[in-house]
């Protein structure tokens, strides 16, 4: 499936909090995973992912590769000039015909990749102010401030780091602001998505969740915005989704199946992700 996104004003997709509140858990996510790769042995390297077909070293010079576009969106939209490169673009696809295109890379020379392709992102971000970090920069979803395109960029590579931990029997850490920020993020995702293929669930919705404590509301209109609830009330009004946070964040990233007990509504909204990435909603 194609995606469709959102270039015109308003900006289609709102989240309440600093403007540069996605540095730190960018930059720490970034470097753990680096960590870890470094102390994978070959037939690690080579073991199945969570991603289908894709091994370990897959995931990673998939990163490696999505992080040029990061790279490239947050430069673009810093200089004024944000880019329009995803109309068009089939999330399920050209993924694997990238990855498919380094297939014979070792796992060396995939590392390599993906720590220089850190580098690369991490200082373009690096020592932005408030401002710097409201700029309009291009995500899957289209226009948006570049908090969100690096909380997108935070968001699948925490997720991908579970796919490369998980198969092997590690345990991945649970960082509360990574956790909150993915949470968050894919929440909207799934919401944006759904506007963007013509089949928007409209309402106002919220998350309650624990391990770590996240708490806000989202509503959807022909816009996506997530506000926070920092005394964790939540309207009677609104389908409320709860659960632990971690699990929240790996069911509406259709990595697990979200609870059968979950409000009907929040299955719904899972339809805009998984059409994009042609995956079924309740996948494992």
């Amino acid at each position: 499936m194609q995606l469709s996104p959102h270039y015109d004003f308003p900006i289609i997709v709102s989240i309440d909090g600093s403007p540069s509140d996605q540095c730190v858990p960018l930059v720490r996510q970034r470097r753990r995973l680096e960590d870890l790769l470094r102390g994978l042995s070959d037939e690690q390297w080579n073991a199945p992912s969570r991603c289908g077909t894709w091994t370990i070293k897959d995931v990673v010079v998939h990163l490696a590769g999505v992080n040029r576009f990061w790279q490239a969106s947050a430069a673009a939209g810093i200089a004024g000039t944000p880019t329009r490169l995803l109309g068009g673009f089939d999330p399920a696809a050209t993924p694997s015909m990238m990855v498919d295109s380094l297939g014979s890379i070792t796992s060396a020379a995939a590392l390599e990749m993906f720590v220089s392709s850190n580098d690369a992102l991490l200082a373009t971000v690096a020592d932005l102010d408030d401002t710097a970090w409201t700029v309009v920069a291009e995500s899957p979803m289209g226009h948006v401030s570049l908090r969100l395109v690096m909380q997108h960029a935070l968001w699948d590579s925490w997720v991908h780091e579970r796919d490369i931990m998980l198969p092997l029997g590690l345990t991945p850490a649970v960082e509360a602001d990574e956790v909150r920020s993915c949470l968050q993020y894919a929440a909207a995702l799934g919401a944006a998505l759904s506007i963007g293929l013509g089949q928007p669930i409209t309402g106002r919705f919220s998350v309650q969740a624990a391990n770590p404590s996240v708490t806000f509301a989202l509503e959807v209109t022909n816009l996506v915005a997530i506000s926070e609830l920092a005394d964790g009330v939540v309207s009677v009004t609104a389908s409320c989704l709860q659960g632990d946070a971690v699990q929240l964040v790996e069911a509406l990233s259709i990595r697990v199946p979200l609870a059968s007990s979950a409000p009907h509504e929040w299955h719904a909204l899972l339809g805009g992700l998984a059409t994009a990435f042609d995956t079924p909603s309740e996948a494992g």
